[in-house]
């Protein structure tokens, strides 16, 4: 069961709080063009001390203009920022400016030994991940009720039927409120509906299918003659894979484009501000999001993600998990500013299986049942096999 950490917030009637001065704004002198020496938002939570008290900052983004209206402070891209907008400037970080970082704030609850000299204390593909697998369990089992779970998708889920299954079944059992993706997962995941192939390669058996590489574009030409992806799934009755289940309840998908894209789909958002846009409603509410295989959308998340969240009144932590079969991948996204990032390193089809069989009992009885299938099926072919040359 998940104790959710409590966060704990500076007490702000101590005299270096109280005798800090408020923070300076400067109108912004254009739309879109910030003042010298503005205040950059960080991903972690931020106080700005107004007129009548401390103020925790709204709608939190990392690398944004913090915007003053009235009574509220308000992280805003600065593409965003209109002319005459009140933007806090200022970068100390010793209170001078009037913004108090809070960097420890779920510390308390977190805290574990450390020491000065430990092996082991980075993430590569030999870090034990049971307990990373538990205790993301527990998330998902929290938030599925109460908070707003978001999964980054690579194309990789689609290029294996139990990853494939897995991540559906997640999405039908409630553990996802929203998805992001590219054009080529949700194309595949057509494919692999339409012609049971990834890439041309069978889902399964990963045999190459005879002009197998005319399929992603084959589902993309029926998508796009359908009108949506909506209308291709009601059409054609497909019941299997993501983007049907994420139809089927309702779940919105976030497909931000690409230049190297074909097609593509319909619903692919081909401006990138408009797919951040489209990302950032989301994100504003995000509790947990996982990325699976996916570095660039994975970071594109990461960026517009605090490490914190507003929850009913409360503050509580957001988790986020990167999980790819790289090293470099998983550890590339902290290093563009996602400092709480959890990174597991394994693919991704393994570890949707194993989520999906933790959280959803039925999904491990029916794999289960598959594996005995096909061995059976090995069995008979070998006896068949073994008479027929007798």
């Amino acid at each position: 069961m998940l104790r959710m950490p409590e966060f704990k917030a500076p007490d702000f009637t101590r005299l270096k709080y109280t005798a800090a001065p408020r923070v300076k704004t400067v109108p912004a002198p254009a739309d879109g063009v910030l003042p010298e020496d503005f205040y950059a938002t960080t991903i972690y939570p931020e106080f700005f001390k107004l007129a009548g008290g401390w103020t925790l900052i709204e709608n939190a983004r990392m690398d944004c203009a913090a915007v003053v209206k009235g009574a509220r402070v308000f992280a805003v891209e600065a593409r965003r920022v209109k002319q005459g907008d009140a933007v806090v400037v200022g970068r100390a970080e010793d209170l001078s400016n009037g913004v108090c970082i809070v960097t420890d704030g779920f510390c308390a609850a977190e805290r574990r030994a450390s020491q000065a000299f430990a092996f082991r204390t980075e993430r590569s593909r030999e870090t034990a991940s049971s307990q990373d697998y538990d205790r993301l369990c527990d998330i998902l089992r929290h938030d599925r009720d109460r908070g707003h779970i978001v999964w980054v998708l690579g194309p990789a889920v689609d290029f294996d039927r139990n990853a494939r299954e897995a991540m559906a079944g997640l999405i039908r059992n409630g553990y996802a409120h929203a998805i992001f993706a590219g054009n080529a997962l949700a194309t595949h995941d057509l494919e692999a509906a339409l012609f049971h192939t990834g890439l041309g390669q069978d889902i399964y058996t990963k045999e190459p299918v005879f002009n197998g590489h005319y399929h992603h574009l084959d589902a993309i030409n029926r998508a796009r003659r359908a009108g949506s992806v909506g209308k291709l799934i009601k059409q054609e009755g497909i019941a299997d894979g993501i983007l049907a289940a994420c139809v089927e309840k309702n779940v919105p998908f976030v497909l931000a484009g690409s230049i190297r894209d074909d097609g593509p789909l319909p619903g692919v958002i081909s401006d990138v501000y408009e797919a951040q846009d489209a990302m950032r409603a989301h994100t504003i509410r995000a509790t947990t999001i996982i990325g699976l295989a996916t570095q660039l959308h994975s970071i594109a998340t990461g960026n517009m993600t605090p490490t914190w969240q507003r929850v009913a009144g409360d503050v509580r932590p957001v988790y986020f998990y990167t999980v790819d079969i790289s090293e470099f991948a998983v550890n590339k996204l902290r290093d563009r500013g996602s400092l709480a990032v959890n990174s597991i390193v394994t693919n991704v089809q393994d570890f949707l299986v194993n989520t999906s069989r933790s959280l959803i009992p039925a999904f491990g009885a029916a794999a289960r049942c598959r594996l005995a299938d096909a061995a059976r099926g090995e069995k008979r072919a070998v006896t068949l096999g073994a008479g027929a040359k007798a």
